[in-house]
C-alpha cells in the first residue's frame, strides 16, 4: 500500500517526508481496515514528527484526521461492517492516516456525515472531539439554551480546534462566545462562525473584555501560545472561573489560580485509546452526534485549504503552514 512516512525526527526545513510502500495490515479484535479517503492535518503531526523517530529502523506514519471506507473487520468488531463510510482520529499509539489503509479501533469510529464531502468531513474528527470533550467533559459548560449567565474566551480561536469549538458553544449553549483572532480574515472567519464577539490576542485581553462591557467571563480556553497569555487569562477569569487549554507550555505557576480559586483543566483527545478506558465508546457516539448535528445544518464543515493528493509533498506544504500559525480552519488532502 502506499503511504508517507520518515525515519528519523526533524524539522520541517529537513523535509524527510517520502512515498513508501508498506504492506497492508489485518484487521483483527476490535480493529476495522479502512480505505483512506482523505484526510486533513493538524498540530499534533508536526509535533511528532519533530520530536519521534520511527521505530526498529523503519518508518513513522503521521495522521490522526481521516474519512475511509470499512474493508474488513476483526473478529470482535459489533459497530461496522465492509462498505460502511466512516470518519475518525485515530490512536497517537499506531500507525496514522497517511496511508492507503489503516486500522482503527471500532470504538473511536463514527459513521461519516452523509451532507459533507470526503475533504469537507475530514477537517473534523479530532478537533471536534477535542472542542466537546473541552466544553462539555472537562469544563462542564452546560447544554442548553436554558443556563444564562455563561461566557466563554476562545483565544486562538480561528484554528482547527477553535474554528469547531466557536460553533459547539454558539449553537448548543447560551454562553456568550468571544474569540481571539489577530488578523482581519480570520476576524471576519469567527464572526461567520458565529462567535459574538472577536478580539485581538496580540492586545490586552482583559482590557478588550472590559471595552465590550463584558468584564470577566466563567470560562477560558487556550489552544495555543498559553504561557505567554497566562497573565491576562487569570486576569479575565471570574473568581471561581475554569480555565482549559490543548497546548504544551514548559511549565505553568498553578499557585496563581489560588487567590481567584481557578481551576486548570488539560484536554488530550488521545486519552482513552491511549489509556483503553472503560468509556472509550464515548468517542463513537460524540462522532455520530457530531455527524447528526452537520446533516441537520447546525455545524458546518471547517476546511480551511484543500491541498490536494496525499502524497509527500503536499503533506510538506501543509506542515510548513501549521507551523507558521497561519493557517484558517483545517487543512485537508485527498486521495492516493
Amino acid at each position: 500500500m502506499k503511504a508517507i512516512g520518515y525515519k528519523h525526527a526533524h524539522a520541517i526545513s529537513e523535509n524527510k517526508l517520502v512515498d513508501i510502500e508498506l504492506p497492508a495490515p489485518v484487521a483483527s479484535g476490535h480493529d476495522l481496515l479502512v480505505e483512506v479517503k482523505a484526510i486533513s492535518v493538524n498540530p499534533v503531526d508536526t509535533k511528532i514528527r519533530n520530536n519521534v523517530s520511527a521505530a526498529d529502523n523503519g518508518y513513522k506514519v503521521l495522521g490522526w484526521d481521516a474519512v475511509a471506507v470499512v474493508k474488513a473487520v476483526g473478529d470482535k468488531v459489533s459497530l461496522f461492517q465492509p462498505g460502511d463510510r466512516v470518519w475518525y482520529a485515530g490512536d497517537i499509539s499506531r500507525s496514522g492516516s497517511n496511508a492507503e489503509l489503516q486500522l482503527v479501533d471500532e470504538r473511536i469510529v463514527g459513521f461519516a456525515p452523509d451532507s459533507l464531502t470526503d475533504a469537507e468531513a475530514a477537517a473534523l474528527p479530532l478537533t471536534a472531539i477535542t472542542a466537546w470533550e473541552m466544553l462539555f467533559d472537562r469544563l462542564q459548560i452546560q447544554p442548553g439554551k436554558q443556563h444564562s449567565g455563561q461566557s466563554v474566551l476562545i483565544i486562538g480561536a480561528a484554528g482547527g480546534v477553535g474554528s469547531i469549538l466557536v460553533q459547539l458553544a454558539r449553537k448548543l449553549t447560551a454562553a456568550t462566545v468571544i474569540g481571539t483572532a489577530s488578523r482581519p480574515e480570520t476576524q471576519t472567519w469567527l464572526t461567520q462562525l458565529g462567535a459574538h464577539h472577536v478580539i485581538d490576542h496580540s492586545q490586552s485581553l482583559s482590557q478588550q473584555l472590559k471595552q465590550l462591557g463584558i468584564g470577566q467571563v466563567s470560562h477560558v480556553i487556550s489552544l495555543n501560545n498559553s504561557s505567554e497569555h497566562y497573565a491576562e487569562i487569570i486576569e479575565s477569569l471570574q473568581p471561581q472561573g475554569k480555565f482549559g487549554l490543548i497546548d504544551d507550555p514548559e511549565s505553568l505557576d498553578a499557585t496563581k489560580l489560588k487567590r481567584k480559586s481557578l481551576s486548570l483543566h488539560w484536554e488530550l483527545m488521545f486519552t482513552r485509546s491511549l489509556y483503553q478506558t472503560d468509556d472509550m465508546i464515548a468517542q463513537h457516539r460524540l462522532l455520530n452526534e457530531i455527524a447528526r448535528l452537520i446533516d441537520d445544518g447546525i455545524l458546518v464543515t471547517t476546511v480551511g485549504s484543500h491541498f490536494g493528493r496525499i502524497n509527500a509533498e503536499n503533506l510538506y506544504r501543509a506542515h510548513q503552514l501549521l507551523e507558521s500559525q497561519k493557517a484558517r480552519g483545517k487543512i485537508v488532502l485527498e486521495g492516493f
